[in-house]
């Protein structure tokens, strides 16, 4: 599974004995793999500064993993046809995330654990907050691009009713630069193909004789060109409507078809240079986002356990990987019974949810007798 449970108990003897009862429940029933999380000792403050730090990085968890999602789906939409290979770049200082969460160490060269911890809380606050800055305009000046290019694709799909001509015909299939004559489009339905070579220069006078070519085909129908006089353009439409014959409003403009397949070849080669620059930069930020958010995390294991275990600072963080989903019931269970003992009411609430107690707001959910943070990589895969 994806899916990992940081939690903390007190460091003392009677605790790291529960520790190693867990450890030997959750084993023997496979119910998870469990690793100690090793948290450097910072600077604790005093505890009014905590209780500011506690909620600033739970809305620093919150952006943080908003932000790799975000991250990741970009590395998704970037690569297009190679997306089996999105997980290939989906790195953490260039390993697999598991692998990354499983043996985290704290980055003390980035983020130096003698520092005050509101000072490292805030390197980690600008250093997310630039990423974000970043990806937003890499990203939206490539969508933007991306978007035009799909603009330009979509008008050469499509039926000969809505899609371009312009690379289809070519200059040697019209009439240009005549003051009397002109060349129209017309799309016949497959079955009227003989009707039409027997019919369309009679449709109107002044219609030049032979001048019809077939030069397009669909499933549905082909594209004719004929040559008529100006004068009676009106004429030749009104009576090819007649006959189920549509006459396509398009005009030979040499300068704008080259525009346009100018522009087609300028954002291909745009996308394309754009393209690996793009990749490069989300791989090496979505790594630098992710191992901050396991620092996040580490740092709120950090002041949730001096806050709920008090001074002076004695703790111990395990990390768990639940072997399957259906196991987290059962492992959920061995630890509320494991560690009941840290907040016996809690527990007992926790143990039977129907069992109220006066005046105790609780949740199964989001309370627990340790320290407990979820980390879910799953929807990264």
């Amino acid at each position: 599974m994806s899916e990992f449970w940081l939690i903390s108990a007190p460091g003392d003897k009677e605790n790291l004995q529960a520790l190693e009862r867990m450890n030997t429940v959750t084993s023997k029933s496979n119910l998870s793999h469990n690793t100690k999380f090793t948290i450097p000792d910072f600077k604790v403050g005093t505890l009014d500064s905590l209780v500011g730090l506690s909620d600033e990085l739970a809305k620093l968890d919150i952006f943080a993993e908003s932000l790799i999602r975000r991250m990741a789906q970009s590395v998704v939409e970037v690569m297009e046809d190679a997306k089996g290979k999105v997980q290939e770049n989906l790195l953490a200082n260039g390993v697999d995330l598991t692998s990354f969460v499983t043996h985290f160490e704290w980055d003390m060269a980035k983020y130096p654990a003698k520092q005050p911890l509101v000072s490292v809380v805030d390197t980690l606050a600008k250093q997310l907050a630039q990423i974000e800055t970043d990806l937003k305009s890499r990203t939206a000046a490539y969508n933007t691009l991306k978007t035009n290019l799909e603009n330009l694709e979509k008008k050469s799909m499509g039926n000969l009713f809505t899609r371009t001509l312009s690379d289809i015909v070519s200059k040697e299939d019209f009439v240009l630069d005549s003051e009397y004559l002109i060349t129209l489009l017309v799309i016949v339905p497959k079955p009227s193909y003989v009707k039409w070579q027997k019919t369309y220069e009679s449709l109107s006078d002044m219609v030049v004789p032979r001048s019809t070519k077939l030069i397009a085909e669909d499933k549905e129908g082909g594209l004719f060109t004929v040559t008529l006089f100006r004068k009676v353009i009106d004429d030749f439409k009104t009576k090819a409507k007649e006959n189920k014959f549509t006459v396509r409003e398009f005009y030979y403009d040499e300068k704008e078809i080259k525009r346009e397949r100018e522009e087609m070849t300028r954002l291909l080669s745009d996308k394309k240079q754009q393209y690996g620059p793009l990749l490069r930069w989300l791989k090496v930020n979505f790594s630098e986002a992710f191992i901050a958010w396991i620092h996040i995390k580490a740092l709120r294991v950090f002041v949730e356990s001096v806050l709920r275990y008090g001074l002076p600072v004695n703790f111990q963080a395990v990390l768990l990987q639940p072997h399957k989903k259906s196991c987290t019931k059962r492992l959920r269970e061995v630890l509320n019974s494991v560690f009941r003992h840290l907040d016996e009411v809690a527990a007992a609430s926790i143990l039977d949810a129907s069992v109220e107690i006066p005046g105790l707001q609780l949740s199964n959910q989001d309370y627990f007798p340790y320290v407990y943070f979820h980390i879910d990589l799953s929807l990264l895969d």
